[in-house]
C-alpha cells in the first residue's frame, strides 16, 4: 500500500469514531437541552489520545475544521446589510465594545491578581474570555423565537462585536509575542493599514466582481456553481486576509456583508449552511480531541473555580452594562447569564498566545477546559432562571394564546385580519386569532370574537397557539413589520403550514419575494384594482374591455416585479409603467362619444 492510500485509509479510520460518537453525543446532549457545541466536545475528548485513544492528529483536523469558524463569520456577515447594521450601531459598537474592555479588563486583573499569572500570560488569556460562544447563544436564541426581538437584536450585537475583536485581540497577542520566529513580523501599526487596505479590497471586489459574477450564476439556472461561488467567495477572501497576517475570519465576514443585501443572499445562506454546520463540529470536535484531560485531572479545584469566576464575573459585568443602557433588570439579568460562559475564538486566541510563548501547553487545555465548562452552565443557568426573568403579567393583558385545535392562525386582527377570518370562518374553517391591542382585543370580545394577547412574530407565541398541527398561518399586520427573514424562520419551525402575508408596498412585496411563502397580497392592489374597475364602468366602457385592462395591467405589474427582483433596483423597468394613455384607444373614446352626441 502506498503513502496516499495508507494516509486515504487513515482518514476513513479515523472517521468512524469520530463521526459515530459525535452522533451519539450531540444527540444526548441535545436531549437534555445543553445544546449540540458541548456533544462535539466531548465525543472529541471520549475518542481523543486522553481517553480512548481512537483517534489522533488533532492538530491536522483543527486546519481544515478552523474552516468551520470562516463559515460561521461568512453567515454572520450575510445577516448585516447596511440598513440592519445602521440601525444596530449603537448595540455592535457601544454595548459590545464596553463589554469586551470591561470583561477582558476585569478577568486579566482576576488572573494576576489571583491566580499569580504574569501580566503578558494574565492578558493572552483575559482578552479570549471576555468572548462568548456564537456557536452556543444564536441557535438558544433561534430556538426560542427571540432572534428577532429587540433582546435577541443586543445579544447578537455584542457577539457579532466579540467577533469583530477577535482582530485586535491577535493583533496584541502578536505584539506581545516571546517568540524568536515573530519578531520579524510587521508592526502594529502596519497591520492596521493591512486590515483598511483589505477590507476597503474586498468591498471592491464584492461590488464589481462577485455581484455581476452571482448574477451571471443565476441567469444561467446552475444550482451548483453557486455552491462552488460561494464557497471560493468565503475561502478566497479569507486567504487574502490570512496572507496578509490578519484575521481569515475578518475576511469571511466582510465576504458576507459584500452579499448582505443582493438578492443571492438567502440561496447563498442555504448553500453555505451545511458545510459550517458540518467543519463547525469538527472544529469542536479536534478541540476536545485537544483537551489534556491529565492536567485538568490534576487541578480540578482550579478549573471548576476559575469556570465559577468567569460566569459570575462575565454575568455581572454585562447585566450592569444592560442596567446603565435602560433595560429592565429581568431582561439584563437574562442577558447576562446568556452570554456569561467562554467562546470558540478562546480555542483559537489560547492556541495563538501558546505559539507566541505567552503561555505554557498545560495552561491552554486547563482555560480550554474552563471554557468547555462555562458552556455547559448556560442552558441550566437559563432553565433554573426562568422563572426569576419572566416578566410579570400586566393587569392590562389579556390571555395568551393556546392551541385549541384550529386550521388557520391569523396574526393581526384589524380590519384587514378581520375581513379574512370572517371568510375563512364562514367556510367552516376553525382560526385562532392573535393581537397585541388590548383595545382592538376588548372591541372584538364585544362583538362575539375570541382574540388572544401575543406577539405572533414570535416562533415560541405561534407554537403556544398551535402552529405546529396549522393549515394555514396568515400575518395580516399592518405596517412593514413582515420580513423575508420572519417567513423563513416560521416556515423553518412549521413546514407544514401555508403562510400567507400582507405586504405594506412594493418594496415589501419584493422583499418577501424568495420567502417560503404561499402568497403575499399588497394591502391596497385589490381595492384600488376594484375602485379603477367602478370608475371605468361610470364612464360607460364596456365590461370586456374592463376585464382586458385589467389583464393587461396585472401582466405589466408583475414583469415589473420580475424586473425589480431581478436587478435590486426599485427603479428597474421604469420604461414599462403605464405612465401615458394609448393614442388609438384616446380616439376611439373621442369617436365614441362623438357618435353619442350625434345620437
Amino acid at each position: 500500500m502506498n503513502a496516499a492510500e495508507h494516509a486515504g485509509g487513515g482518514m476513513l479510520h479515523d472517521a468512524v469514531p469520530l463521526l459515530g460518537f459525535a452522533l451519539v453525543f450531540v444527540l444526548l446532549f441535545r436531549r437534555l437541552g445543553l445544546g449540540a457545541t458541548l456533544g462535539y466536545l466531548v465525543a472529541g475528548a471520549v475518542v481523543g489520545p486522553s481517553v480512548l485513544g481512537l483517534v489522533g492528529g488533532a492538530e491536522g483536523k483543527m486546519d481544515i475544521a478552523e474552516l468551520g469558524i470562516v463559515l460561521l463569520l461568512f453567515l454572520v456577515g450575510l445577516e448585516l446589510n447596511p440598513t440592519r447594521l445602521w440601525r444596530m450601531k449603537q448595540d455592535i459598537f457601544a454595548i459590545g465594545l464596553i463589554q469586551v474592555v470591561a470583561c477582558g479588563a476585569a478577568i486579566s486583573a482576576i488572573l494576576f491578581a489571583a491566580a499569580r499569572f504574569s501580566p503578558y500570560a494574565a492578558l493572552a488569556l483575559g482578552m479570549p474570555l471576555a468572548l462568548s460562544s456564537t456557536a452556543q447563544v444564536l441557535p438558544m436564541l433561534q430556538s426560542a423565537g427571540r432572534m428577532r426581538t429587540p433582546f435577541g437584536e443586543r445579544a447578537f450585537s455584542i457577539l457579532l462585536f466579540q467577533d469583530l475583536s477577535i482582530v485586535p485581540m491577535i493583533t496584541i497577542i502578536a505584539a506581545m509575542s516571546r517568540n524568536p520566529a515573530d519578531a520579524g513580523g510587521p508592526p502594529g501599526w502596519l497591520l492596521f493599514v493591512y486590515t483598511v487596505v483589505a477590507i476597503a479590497g474586498l468591498i471592491a471586489a464584492g461590488r464589481y466582481l462577485l455581484r455581476p459574477l452571482f448574477r451571471l450564476i443565476g441567469n444561467l439556472g446552475e444550482r451548483e456553481m453557486f455552491v462552488f461561488a460561494g464557497l471560493f467567495t468565503v475561502i478566497a477572501s479569507a486567504a487574502v486576509m490570512e496572507a496578509l497576517g490578519l484575521s481569515a475570519a475578518l475576511g469571511a465576514f466582510i465576504a458576507g456583508i459584500m452579499l448582505a443585501d443582493s438578492p443571492y443572499r438567502h440561496e447563498l445562506e442555504a448553500d453555505v449552511e451545511p458545510f459550517r454546520s458540518i467543519l463547525l463540529g469538527l472544529f469542536f470536535l479536534a478541540v476536545g480531541m485537544m483537551l489534556d484531560l491529565g492536567a485538568i485531572a490534576e487541578r480540578p479545584a482550579f478549573v471548576i473555580g476559575m469556570a465559577a469566576v468567569l460566569v459570575v464575573t462575565k454575568a455581572a459585568i454585562i447585566m450592569g452594562i444592560g442596567l446603565a443602557f435602560r433595560m429592565k433588570w429581568r431582561a439584563a439579568l437574562a442577558l447576562g447569564l446568556l452570554l456569561s460562559q467562554g467562546g470558540e475564538f478562546g480555542f483559537v486566541l489560547f492556541a495563538q498566545a501558546q505559539n507566541a510563548f505567552l503561555i505554557a501547553p498545560e495552561a491552554a487545555s486547563l482555560f480550554g477546559a474552563i471554557v468547555t465548562l462555562s458552556m455547559a452552565t448556560t442552558p441550566f443557568l437559563m432553565m433554573a432562571t426562568s422563572r426569576i426573568r419572566a416578566e410579570p403579567v400586566q393587569a392590562e393583558e389579556r390571555d395568551g394564546p393556546v392551541a385549541d385545535g384550529s386550521n388557520a392562525l391569523i396574526v393581526g386582527y384589524g380590519r384587514f385580519g378581520q375581513t379574512v377570518g370572517q371568510m375563512l370562518i364562514t367556510q367552516g374553517i376553525a382560526v385562532t386569532l392573535i393581537d397585541t391591542d388590548i383595545e382592538m382585543i376588548d372591541v372584538a370580545g364585544d362583538f362575539g370574537a375570541k382574540v388572544y394577547y401575543g406577539d405572533g412574530t414570535r416562533i415560541d407565541m405561534l407554537r403556544q397557539a398551535g402552529a405546529a398541527e396549522a393549515e394555514l398561518i396568515l400575518f395580516c399586520i399592518d405596517g412593514d413589520q413582515i420580513d423575508a427573514e420572519l417567513i423563513e424562520g416560521v416556515h423553518a419551525a412549521f413546514p407544514d403550514a401555508a403562510i400567507f402575508v400582507r405586504a405594506f408596498d412594493r418594496r415589501a412585496l419584493l422583499k418577501l419575494k424568495r420567502a417560503p411563502q404561499n402568497g403575499v397580497v399588497r394591502e391596497v392592489m385589490e381595492s384600488a384594482v376594484k375602485m379603477a374597475r367602478m370608475a371605468m364602468e361610470a364612464v360607460g366602457v364596456d365590461g370586456a374591455e374592463i376585464a382586458q385592462t385589467e389583464d393587461r395591467y396585472r401582466a405589466n405589474d408583475r414583469e415589473r416585479l420580475r424586473l425589480q427582483h431581478e436587478t435590486g433596483d426599485l427603479r428597474a423597468a421604469r420604461d414599462i409603467m403605464i405612465t401615458e394613455p394609448d393614442e388609438e384607444r384616446v380616439r376611439d373614446r373621442e369617436r365614441g362619444g362623438i357618435a353619442k352626441d350625434c345620437g
